[in-house]
């Protein structure tokens, strides 16, 4: 699944998030790397551990539990906290795939990634390049989104960030571990979800047709679901 949630921050909470990670120290971005990603990569990063990318990154994580499709979509279990990157002259990141899983430096804290999530936190005419280019089952896409808005991709896609030649990209980067960790299964769960919901609008939640698929859609959640 690779989705566009639009719309994760509106103009005053990039605004919010801006100025907070703006007034952080920026460090060279291979500080949570692995062997393969140190190899590629090339941009700027703000410690995970600074006030400022907690800060940040609670408000994003508040944002992201009143977004009914991404959890829909990602039916998330556990969320790695935010972290931030910023891309300039002629910065990238190579392609690669992300670790499978992701431990916090420092605590016990680890999550499975099932996705990978970029929030975009520059307006997309500010910069030319930077582009999340992602290899899927049906072709390649580049992706280039408005502030804001967001990204949601499998962790074991092959994917790069292109050369910024103009400007500076600035995002929000993280995982997801999903209750249902099989993307095919998750697929289908947020498709069925969507014809209940169109469904519910126009007969009403009370209907036998409506009651008889969200049935369906919990039981197979139930099936699929990690506890």
């Amino acid at each position: 699944m690779i989705l566009a949630i639009p719309d994760v921050l509106d103009s005053a909470g990039v605004q919010a998030v801006r100025a907070l990670i703006d007034a952080g120290t920026w460090t060279d971005g291979n500080a949570t790397s692995g062997h393969q990603s140190a190899l590629a990569k090339r941009n700027l990063q703000l410690p995970e551990d600074s006030a400022q990318a907690r800060q940040a990154g609670a408000m994003i994580l508040d944002a992201l539990g009143r977004n009914p499709l991404f959890i829909a979509a990602a039916l998330p279990r556990k969320i790695y906290p935010p972290l931030f990157n910023s891309y300039a002259g002629g910065q990238a990141f190579g392609t690669h795939v992300d670790n499978a899983i992701r431990l916090r430096a420092g605590s016990d804290f680890r999550v499975r990634s099932d996705l990978s999530a970029t929030l975009f936190l520059e307006d997309a005419d500010a910069y030319d390049g930077g582009e999340l280019t992602v290899e899927g089952q049906f072709g390649v896409g580049a992706i280039k989104l408005p502030a804001g808005h967001m990204i949601v991709y499998p962790a074991s896609s092959l994917h790069r960030v292109e050369p910024v030649t103009r400007g500076r990209r600035v995002a929000s980067f993280f995982w997801i571990e999903s209750m249902v960790r099989d993307d095919a299964a998750r697929q289908t769960l947020f498709d069925l979800d969507a014809s209940v919901q169109a469904l519910a609008a126009d007969r009403g939640h009370d209907d036998a047709q409506v009651i008889r698929l969200t049935g369906i859609y919990h039981n197979l959640l139930r099936r699929w679901a990690d506890s």
